[in-house]
């Protein structure tokens, strides 16, 4: 959550230079997600962003299809826009109870966004506007994303979502049950499979580094949240949310939280395009809260270099 838009700056010119697929962010209530990534594109950063994720109580799925076509337009590039329902406790606190069913609120959300970025192009000629019509806007497109940890929401992601989006999920627990759930779900619904991205927390090793303590820093809020803690215990992590300092132990034991030499990192990443990942996210929130932003970006560059001596090593 950067609260100075110029921290954000470097690393959109890393993603540039360095012809990244995109730049991700999750939800920010600081210098809120959207109009950061309309900050960088007024800089002249036209590259593709992606969120991961922001949260269904927090807007209306018309703001959320109006946010999303605006950057796609602002960029000139396709905008992922990943969508979840947040934690039952935030639910409660801005609406006054939990959502009935998270699947079904994330089904209907997920349905109302899709109409309000299509509903003109599917509209005849003649037919009248609503008041909660959009306007056409000409934009490069919205590819609608849906968080997933587990397999109700990773099969409804793949009855409806055009990307699924998994946070700190290790590669053995996708195959055998995230994967499996979203192909069901997109051949239940007679549709192609989507796209699989996982967020993955990295660091590269170094001294004076302790990845105990790097994987707390980065993730100690999901660790003591109940749901996250549920997904690591199906994939068979010993975790509770009460002990999120211990949970972060186990991050890394597990492999987790990747750490190790860049090559060591990209020989554990490989896991994961082998589980039937599409699209990998550095996530070094970890370096750079412990040891700063450009300790972040350093870490990213030698990343970046040492996954594409390994593309290269692969098409040789």
């Amino acid at each position: 959550m950067p609260t100075d838009p110029s921290d954000a700056v470097p690393f959109a010119e890393l993603v540039r230079s360095e012809d990244m697929p995109r730049l991700w962010q999750g939800q920010s209530v600081t210098i809120e997600t959207h109009q950061m990534f309309a900050y960088l594109a007024g800089m002249g950063f036209r590259i593709p962003f992606g969120t991961a994720v922001t949260l269904m109580p927090l807007r209306h799925a018309m703001e959320a299809a109006a946010h999303a076509r605006s950057l796609a337009r602002l960029t000139g590039r396709c905008v992922t826009l990943g969508l979840g329902p947040g934690s039952p406790d935030l639910v409660a606190s801005l609406h006054g109870k939990p959502y009935d069913s998270p699947k079904a609120a994330c089904a209907d959300y997920l349905r109302q966004v899709r109409g309000f970025l299509t509903e003109q192009r599917n509209k005849a000629p003649e037919a009248g506007r609503q008041a909660s019509d959009l306007p056409d806007l000409g934009h490069p497109g919205v590819d609608i994303g849906l968080g997933v940890l587990r397999p109700a929401l990773a099969r409804l992601a793949g009855e409806t979502a055009d990307v699924a989006i998994t946070w700190m999920t290790p590669p053995g627990y996708l195959a055998r049950d995230v994967v499996p759930a979203l192909r069901r779900g997109a051949r239940a619904a007679s549709r192609p499979t989507p796209r699989l991205v996982t967020v993955v927390h990295v660091a590269v090793a170094r001294h004076g580094r302790d990845p105990r303590q790097l994987a707390y820093k980065a993730a100690h809020k999901h660790l003591g949240a109940p749901h996250y803690t549920d997904m690591l215990r199906r994939a068979g992590l010993r975790v509770h949310p009460s002990q999120p300092y211990l949970n972060a132990r186990a991050l890394v034991d597990s492999g987790t939280f990747v750490y190790g030499t860049p090559r060591e990192v990209a020989g554990a990443l490989a896991e994961y395009a082998r589980a039937g990942v599409d699209e990998v996210v550095f996530n070094c929130a970890g370096v750079g809260l412990a040891h700063g932003w450009n300790a972040a970006l350093e870490d990213l560059a030698e990343l970046s270099a040492e996954m594409r001596a390994v593309r290269s090593d692969v098409t040789a």
